[in-house]
């Protein structure tokens, strides 16, 4: 069992960046696929940015270059620097996380632990 709790979530101006923080607790941290995921109002859960064991990382074509996920095993700790944020980045974002992918890494169905999240707003 791996508990998780977000935190760095706010409200910031559009062009401004926000770094999220992934707390873990629990089972061995170090061996899991960290994710962020994020839902924004009617519509589905996507996935943002994942983190292997090996701490390579890969992302949603739509975030390379904006969002840089990175992990310190040391801290048990997931972070999400997300630079020059848009209104549509305006969302719910989640921490995930999982020791036995098989499929899609991408897949939400695929994580089987997850945080509370932390709202994200980008004002115009």
């Amino acid at each position: 069992q791996v508990q998780l709790v977000e935190s760095g979530g706010g409200l910031v101006q559009a062009g401004g960046s926000l770094r999220l923080s992934c707390q873990a607790s629990g089972r061995t941290y170090s061996n899991y696929v960290m994710a962020w995921f994020r839902q924004a109002p009617g519509k589905e859960r996507e996935f943002v940015a994942g983190i292997g064991w090996t701490s390579m990382p890969y992302y949603a074509n739509s975030m390379k270059g904006r969002f840089t996920i990175s992990r310190d095993n040391a801290k048990n700790t997931v972070y999400l620097q997300m630079n020059s944020l848009k209104p549509e980045d305006t969302a719910v974002y989640y921490c995930a996380a999982e020791d036995d992918i098989v499929g899609d890494y991408e897949s939400r169905y695929e994580y089987r632990y997850w945080g509370q999240g932390t709202q994200v707003t980008v004002s115009s």
